[in-house]
């Protein structure tokens, strides 16, 4: 049992609170929305933390080594949303989000040449998809060998 549910055991559910940290600033929500808001916390951390990359020197492969997490980092808080959110427009959304930005990590990694990461089920997603597969091109997805 939390911290915080040892704190309120007893009141009124609608009345719990818990203090949430986040990027060194207290929130407070209710007990209902802390596991959301730590999800999502702890989304946006692995994000910020994996962005920060050391320049190699290819400024392509850099690119991708920062915004590959940025795009990781969007599929886990949209899977947040597909597991404590309520609102139908933005669960579809999120499903949305999660299959763009797996479509768009695997075609930046194909454009510098390596093999895509494989990617998890989201969870309104079938976990028998095969997620080794390249999923096809999105409406953002570079063209290679095309000049501007």
């Amino acid at each position: 049992m939390s911290l915080a549910r040892r704190i309120f055991l007893g009141t009124k559910p609608a009345l719990l609170a818990v203090v949430f940290f986040s990027g060194g600033v207290a929130w407070a929500a209710s007990l209902a929305d802390a596991p959301f808001l730590a999800e999502n916390d702890a989304a946006m951390t692995k994000m910020m933390e994996a962005m920060t990359v050391k320049p190699t020197g290819d400024v392509d492969r850099d690119f991708v080594a920062s915004m590959a997490p940025h795009h990781q980092g969007a599929i886990d808080m949209a899977k947040a949303e597909l597991r404590y959110g309520k609102n139908e427009q933005l669960r579809r959304m999120a499903q949305e989000i999660i299959v763009t930005q797996q479509q768009e990590i695997a075609t930046m990694y194909l454009a510098i040449g390596e093999k895509p990461p494989s990617s998890e089920a989201s969870p309104d997603q079938p976990a028998s998809m095969d997620s080794t597969a390249v999923p096809p091109m999105s409406r953002h997805s570079m063209q290679m060998n095309e000049k501007p």
